[in-house]
């Protein structure tokens, strides 16, 4: 049996359980992101794997951190398999902007802990592996395992997720023009709306008055633009509807893993446009849809040369079908844990 323990239940985690348990028996372990019920966590998670150690062949992790290290530890002292997919912000340090594992002092420990002393870590993107760091000239360039952890030796395998292109397609429906969506939790956030690009949105909605802007995910955040419509969680349903209602998606994070719902959009024939950051232009695969630094300007510029909007759709749609398909990571990452 495998264990999965990460912080929070996400869709990610979602589709990963349905990849693997048709193949494999898997039980899912939630941690917590809360400071407070940290101490109470670890005395519970502790004996979770003490209970679950004689039916337990090998330990998944989500992230790197906190919940990471019984888990690694467990599987050191009993001879079991520990693998961690890296997902993002595990990967990065950038007070400037409050956000990776590496910029709090005991968060930085838990996670260097786990990375060195697991059996293997899967990242989504290569850019978790090691990056030069452009997009934000206030951020430090040095980003990445490799850059945050030089004597690290634990084997390093990248698996990009997947989308069922079944379900997130062109739909074939009319389009607003210059009406753009972007999807992300947690936005209320004020470091966390930096983190997503929801400042640089803000700025260019207060620009664009006749453009519409759809930020879903997070309905406390607040937008003094009228012209943003702010929505709470969607059921995938409902989002792709959402997606084949616009003409654009918009992924100007600051920082960025393996992002979910640029790769959704795109599928249903939504035009991205996105940072140069994480694997995002490996996604979007055309420079011309890439930001390669946060300056409003430079965006406004990209959006307005862009090339007709109906061959990018397609474009959009047809990379996600070919590169990032669901089989594809099915197929590696059960490949992986098939080697125990």
């Amino acid at each position: 049996m495998i264990l999965y323990t990460f912080p929070i239940r996400t869709a990610f985690i979602d589709r990963d359980m349905q990849m693997i348990s048709p193949k494999m028996e898997i039980k899912t372990l939630e941690f917590t992101q809360s400071p407070t019920k940290l101490p109470f966590y670890f005395l519970l998670q502790f004996f979770q794997l003490l209970w679950f150690l004689p039916k337990t062949t090998q330990y998944l992790c989500f992230f790197g951190g906190y919940h990471s290290v019984l888990p690694v530890w467990f599987g050191k002292i009993f001879g079991k398999r520990c693998i961690i997919q890296a997902g993002g912000t595990d990967c990065m340090n950038m007070p400037e902007i409050n956000y990776g594992n590496f910029r709090k002092k005991w968060l930085r420990k838990a996670t260097v802990y786990s990375f060195k002393n697991c059996s293997l870590i899967l990242p989504v993107a290569q850019a978790l592996v090691q990056q030069e760091y452009q997009y934000d000239p206030m951020i430090s360039r040095k980003q990445g395992l490799l850059n945050l952890i030089p004597d690290l030796k634990t084997p390093i395998q990248v698996i990009p997720n997947g989308f069922d292109t079944d379900f997130w397609k062109d739909l074939g429906t009319a389009r607003k023009p210059f009406s753009f969506i972007s999807v992300a939790t947690g936005t209320s956030n004020p470091s966390r709306a930096i983190v997503k690009g929801y400042d640089l949105i803000e700025k260019l909605a207060e620009r664009h008055p006749d453009w519409s802007f759809t930020l879903v995910g997070d309905p406390s955040y607040f937008s003094s633009n009228p012209n943003v419509t702010v929505l709470g969680k969607m059921k995938p349903i409902e989002l792709l509807d959402l997606y084949n209602g616009h003409q654009f998606y918009l992924q100007l994070s600051t920082s960025e893993g393996f992002p979910n719902a640029l790769g959704e959009a795109m599928a249903c024939g939504c035009v991205p446009i996105g940072s140069a950051v994480g694997a995002i232009s490996e996604i979007i695969g055309d420079d011309r849809l890439v930001l390669s630094s946060k300056r409003l300007p430079r965006l406004e510029k990209l959006i307005h040369e862009l090339p007709p909007r109906d061959v990018l759709r397609k474009d959009a749609a047809q990379r996600i079908r070919q590169m990032f398909t669901y089989s594809k990571r099915a197929t590696l990452l059960l490949e992986k844990l098939s080697l125990n």
